[in-house]
């Protein structure tokens, strides 16, 4: 095994980690109950970088993005946000700081179109009265920038943004909620699990969106517990245990041998 670790409080800086993170947890704490979620962890997030998030079940992955999107709002510790202290209540509030997570049930609407869904919420209205009176909804518009961000994500296999959701396939629908993200996300992108329900050419294409956010500048947090796939597209790898952050690693310094040991704790890092 690789002797020369990481502190598991120390992110090691990369070429993508270099600089003031644009996300920043110290001494995170949640608990439910008599149940530790979150026993002190912090987190660094850098521009133009994905760290991957891993740990067996019940280390807190979920409950450590919850309370950096607003889902959960942590018992102590600190965020920030490109250097300023935030506090979230929910996730509105972490939306409207540019914050966008997309979750394993992706959160779509079936019935509703391509370009529909890119704007869940966030629908774009006619100008002037039409807009303001009647609450008319620019559909052209709209189309036309879920086109934009399409082409700019380098997604191909979306040709007509007209069809609805519920005619795609489970890759196509990732992609459209991962386009959703990236559109709003002006400061991170969270992707929970976001090739668990995949075949491997579907997998290969939300990857490849990740590596396209990744090099357009945008931090994306992945969690995942398919170690080749976050070997594959990750820069850095901070390990969860039992609550903790056990280790923050990266593919160069350990392998998926090492970095599962660590985090089943049959090693230290």
């Amino acid at each position: 095994m690789t002797t020369t670790t990481a502190s598991a409080t120390t992110a090691p800086a990369t070429s993508k980690g270099a600089g003031t993170p644009v996300l920043t947890a110290r001494g995170l704490v949640k608990t439910f109950g008599r149940v530790v979620g979150l026993d002190g962890v912090d987190l660094d997030l850098y521009a133009g970088e994905v760290l991957a998030i891993i740990g067996d079940n019940g280390a807190g992955k979920s409950t450590l993005i919850k309370c950096l999107t607003g889902a959960e709002i942590p018992d102590a510790g600190t965020i920030e946000l490109d250097g300023k202290e935030v506090h979230f209540r929910r996730p509105e509030d972490a939306k409207e700081q540019g914050i966008e997570a997309v979750y394993q049930n992706l959160a779509v609407s079936p019935a509703l179109d391509v370009a529909s869904n890119l704007f869940l919420g966030r629908e774009l209205r006619k100008p002037g009265v039409l807009g303001t009176l009647f609450r008319q909804l620019d559909i052209k518009k709209m189309r036309a920038r879920t086109r934009e961000e399409l082409n700019r994500l380098g997604i191909t296999t979306l040709q007509d943004v007209t069809v609805p959701i519920e005619s795609l396939s489970g890759g196509q629908r990732q992609a459209v909620a991962v386009a959703r993200a990236a559109a709003f996300g002006s400061k991170v992108v969270v992707l929970d699990e976001p090739t668990a329900a995949l075949g491997v050419r579907e997998s290969n294409q939300v990857l490849d969106l990740v590596r396209r956010l990744r090099d357009q500048g945008t931090p994306v947090i992945l969690i995942s517990h398919n170690m080749p796939q976050v070997f594959e597209v990750a820069d850095r790898i901070h390990i969860q245990r039992l609550g903790r952050c056990a280790a923050i690693v990266t593919p160069d310094s350990h392998s998926r041998t090492d970095a599962v040991a660590i985090m089943t704790g049959a090693a230290e890092a």
